[in-house]
Order: structure tokens, then sequence, then C-alpha cells
């Protein structure tokens, strides 16, 4: 049984407030200067902070006194149109329509049209399942366009009792008389830990583990950076310890094939040397392309280890020619799932040798 509380913009004000408490989780909300309203999820171990009302994006997340998100230049979320003018966020939902960077033929905004829209609802549930008591934040946004797609999407955020680990889903459901493209990707931004290596469920080689030859508009390439581009290509595990202080331009690699546990599930890691680090499990059958994302200079430091995804980020018009980009059915739903979060030592070392066991090198 779950108790549903709505949320409405204007309960939510400078001085943040507590809405709820359920055991020993608490819920508060506040506003931005920049006039965005925010919810902070909190339990024994740590806060998410979410943003209800705007793509319902996770700002930020710390637990056991880590922070788990990107550095960036924004020290607040924004208004903003597109994801661009907001980019600090720990997570956000890219697509639904179409995802990744626009190239040519493309007139789509950069990672789609959902990241920073305006939901229609937000609403708290309250309950308990079999992994103990949760508070979870949920809403529905409507989108239509005259003569053209109308969808609903549905996403949730959701946090256990002493848990560090954040489960996150969208689903997206056609509501128009007519076929929908749908790309989607699950766009979590964690924090670059200098030292960290990464663990994957598929060896670091050029097959399984291939860097990105196409140049993405917003990178000017040079000699320096296209030699990078053909190293990494021939040795990719260059990157699987994070040990450089910037990787400028950005790195993207396409992750082939990854490796599963019993239960469907691929695992992947960014440990610090410390033995701790930040973990996400997906499902593949639900995501079939996995992509990653580093970046570190001295206004943006990211080591997006794992982004889930239906497609690979190149826009619309290149997915399709790849056959990426899915035909949701009039009256079809898909639905998406992951998990991700903080993991101790102990809990890194047990990970570890899951990844190992599907299919990751030791």
């Amino acid at each position: 049984m779950t108790t549903n509380i709505p949320l409405y913009p204007d309960q939510f004000t400078e001085t943040p407030r507590l809405i709820v408490s359920h055991g020993r989780q608490r819920v508060a909300g506040f506003r931005y200067p920049t006039d965005i309203a925010a919810l902070i999820l909190s339990n024994d171990r740590g806060t998410v902070e979410v943003l209800p009302f705007m793509g319902q994006m996770i700002w930020s997340a710390q637990f056991d006194g880590m922070k788990l998100g990107m550095d960036s230049q924004f020290d607040m979320p924004r208004p903003a149109d597109t994801i661009i003018g907001t980019y600090g966020c720990l997570a956000f939902h890219s697509g639904l329509l179409a995802n990744g960077v626009p190239a040519a033929g493309d007139t789509h905004p950069v990672h789609g049209e959902f990241p920073t829209c305006r939901m229609d609802t937000a609403a708290l549930e309250l309950g308990s399942d079999e992994r103990g008591a949760f508070v979870r934040l949920t809403g529905q946004r409507d989108h239509i366009e005259g003569f053209g797609p109308h969808y609903r999407a549905t996403p949730s955020v959701t946090l256990h009792a002493g848990s560090a680990q954040i489960d996150w889903t969208m689903k997206v459901r056609n509501r128009s008389a007519f076929a929908m493209p749908l790309q989607y990707m699950a766009h979590v931004n964690p924090a670059f830990l200098p030292g960290a290596r990464i663990y994957q469920p598929a060896p670091f080689t050029p097959d399984r583990t291939q860097v990105r030859a196409a140049v993405p508009a917003h990178v000017t390439p040079n000699p320096e950076y296209l030699a990078l581009i053909d190293a990494l290509a021939a040795d990719p595990a260059r990157m699987r310890v994070l040990d450089l202080p910037e990787y400028d331009p950005e790195q993207v690699f396409y992750i082939r094939d990854p490796g599963t546990d019993p239960e469907g599930v691929a695992h992947l890691m960014l440990r610090r040397p410390e033995g701790d680090g930040i973990a996400l499990g997906y499902r593949p059958d639900q995501f079939p392309k996995l992509v990653r994302w580093v970046l570190a200079n001295g206004d943006t430091r990211v080591a997006a280890f794992a982004l889930p995804a239906t497609s690979e980020p190149e826009g619309r018009t290149a997915e399709l020619a790849k056959g990426n980009v899915i035909s949701l059915a009039p009256g079809a739903e898909a639905a998406f799932a992951l998990r991700f979060g903080y993991v101790t030592q102990p809990e890194a070392d047990a990970l570890a040798g899951i990844i190992a066991a599907a299919g990751g090198e030791a």
C-alpha cells in the first residue's frame, strides 16, 4: 500500500520546509533564486535533490559524504529551453523524440525536448516493498504537437531507507493514432574521480570498447585530438584508469555487447583508489546501447562511465540511418529502469567479482 501526496509549484518557497516524514526518511522542498522548485529526499546515509517540475532531473546527490554528480559552472539550476542552459545536473532524461547532438539534417535540440520540460503533474509516493520503506517522486508530462507526436511520459525517482542507491525509471506511452520515433538515453553524469578505475562487463578491446570517431559539431578538432582518437581506437584500455588531470576535448566510447548477471542486469562501476565508488546497473534488453563520456577541464569535470540508451548520441538522422530509432506503435508503451549510486569498499569488492563473472576484466 502506498500513500500519494500531490505536489504544487506554489508550495515551494525560498525557505526550505519539511513536506513529509516516512519513518527515518524525510522530504523537504524549497525554491532556488532562479525560481526553480527543488525537492530533497533524504535518509540516514544521504540526500537526493530532484527538480519535480523541470524534467524531474536529478540535480545532485551525496551519500556517506561522497558527492555523486559532475562539477560544472552551474551553482544552481537555471530556466532553460535546452539542457545546455543548465548543464550541471547528476542525471537527466535525454530524448524522447530525438537524442544526442544534432548533426546535418537534424532540427531537434541537443539531447531532445524532454530534459528541461515543464511537468504537468508531480507527486510523492510513500510505501514499503521487499527492500524496505521508500519515498518516491513521480509525475506526468503530456507532449502534444499539432499534427505531430503525442506521448505521455511518466518518470520516477525512488530512495529506500538506509540505501545509497537511487532507482530511476521512465515510461513512455504513444497517445497518437500514428507511430512515433523514440530515442532515449538515461544521461547519468557522475563525478570525475581522479585515479578511478572503470569496471565494465566487456573487455577493453577495440571491438568491444569502440572510441567515437565522428567529431561532433561542438568540438574543434586539431592534429593532437585526431591522433589521440586514433590511439584510443587501437588501445581503448588507455582510459580504463582516469589517471590524467584533464581529458579535453571530451572522449566518447561505445561499449558493445556487455555481459549480464543471472538476472539479466549489466553492472558497471567507477572505483576510487580508496576502494569505494559509484555503480550503475541496467538491463540491456531495455537499453540496447551503452555509451561512455569523459570530460575534464577547468570548467567541467564528469566521468559518465555508463550511459544506457536506445540509440547512440549522434542525432536523429544518423541514428535513423543506423536503424537505431524505435518506432513506438499507437497506444504502445516503452519502459526503462536502472539503479545507480554509491558503493562502499566491501560492496565494490563484491561488485568487481560480479562484473568479472559477466565478462569483464578482473
